[in-house]
């Protein structure tokens, strides 16, 4: 019943952030589904309420029933009432959970209020796909610091653009729709001031339907982004990190809507040549409830954000082409040794339709 859960876990991915996709499926003593339900959008129901709630519509008690969850169910009054406490009085006899739930102000506190009141708890099964499923979340609570995920379409020999900035199109329909499901899942998508400038996109979830449109991360150290730019189009969150402290520009980006946030690099005089300090805004993210992070930004900003090691997992679609002389796919070095290299693991590769697409991994950095 577990992989039930999980399947429903999976289902609510795209709706929940920044909460973590949890699936929970309610089961009789002699083996009937009595209800299932999922993680809803912020501020709805959880999975077990949603599981209860089913079972209650379809007539069934649930006392003396076990509950499969994929994460242990929360202890606290967030925008919704503890979970716990809702299996508590429902009657129900045994919690079979994946996971405990990495949030301090949970963190075991569940399990224990289930225990106390009687209820048998189990915890472990398929706990690697329950965690893989909501790394983001684990890595906002554990490192305080969102999944950094970037995203890369590139010509078999690496080349994301040519040496006049043209990148449009290098890899399939087919790719790009794939890359717009990888948006949808994140909290935010981060893109930098150069490829605004150059490509005006609006960085938005268009090629798959999606419930919620992840907010837009800028990185812009002068506040250069134009007031007339594509990325105003589309109504979803944008938030500005610069090493600007202008004035009328920022007030009249605010005026669009737009959250904006100086962070110069530490020591740094705010000066035309400041930059953003990336550490810390990741971690201003993660304060800001964001769990994974997507980048689809150029060569500069990527390499400025490999080169220091903020990026945990590579998205790369490469196309069966070759550019020759271009723009690669993150300008940092030049290195002077092959030990200095940065290492990745490759955790899968698929064709989409011309296209193959790899998922790599920096080692150990799923650790934590």
């Amino acid at each position: 019943m577990i992989n039930r859960a999980l399947e429903l876990a999976h289902s609510a991915r795209l709706a929940c952030p920044p909460n973590p996709a949890v699936g929970c499926v309610l089961v009789s003593a002699d083996g009937q589904v009595l209800g299932e339900g999922q993680t809803q959008r912020t501020g709805a129901a959880h999975a077990e309420v949603m599981a209860l709630q089913a079972a209650a519509a379809h007539g069934h008690s649930v006392a003396g029933a076990t509950a499969y969850v994929t994460l242990e169910p929360c202890a606290h009054q967030g925008r919704t009432g503890p979970c716990c406490e809702a299996l508590i009085s429902a009657g129900v006899a045994r919690v079979v959970a994946s996971l405990q739930d990495p949030n301090p102000r949970v963190s075991g506190q569940g399990f224990a209020r289930l225990r106390a009141a009687g209820i048998a708890v189990e915890v472990g099964p398929d706990a690697s796909a329950a965690r893989e499923l909501n790394l983001g979340f684990f890595s906002r609570m554990v490192r305080q610091i969102p999944w950094v995920r970037m995203k890369i379409a590139a010509s078999l020999d690496g080349k994301t653009a040519l040496d006049n900035g043209a990148s449009q199109w290098i890899t399939s329909a087919e790719a790009r729709a794939d890359g717009h499901a990888w948006r949808a899942r994140a909290c935010a998508v981060l893109t930098g001031i150069g490829t605004v400038l150059e490509d005006d996109p609006r960085l938005d979830v268009r090629e798959i339907d999606t419930p919620r449109q992840p907010q837009l991360v800028l990185v812009d150290s002068r506040l250069e982004v134009p007031l007339t730019a594509r990325l105003w189009q589309c109504a979803r969150p944008v938030l500005i990190y610069t090493a600007s402290t202008d004035p009328a520009k920022t007030q009249a980006l605010q005026a669009l809507g737009a959250t904006v946030v100086c962070l110069p690099e530490p020591a740094a005089p705010v000066t035309a040549a400041a930059k953003v300090d990336l550490g810390a805004m990741l971690r201003d993210l993660a304060a800001r409830e964001v769990n994974e992070l997507h980048v689809e930004a150029g060569y500069k900003l990527n390499g400025s954000l490999v080169r220091a090691g903020l990026v945990d997992e590579f998205l790369v679609y490469l196309a069966p082409n070759l550019l020759g002389q271009g723009r690669g796919m993150a300008q940092f070095g030049p290195l002077t040794d092959l030990t200095q290299a940065t290492s990745l693991a490759f955790t899968s590769s698929q064709m989409v339709g011309p296209d193959l697409r790899i998922l790599a991994r920096i080692p150990g950095r799923d650790q934590f």
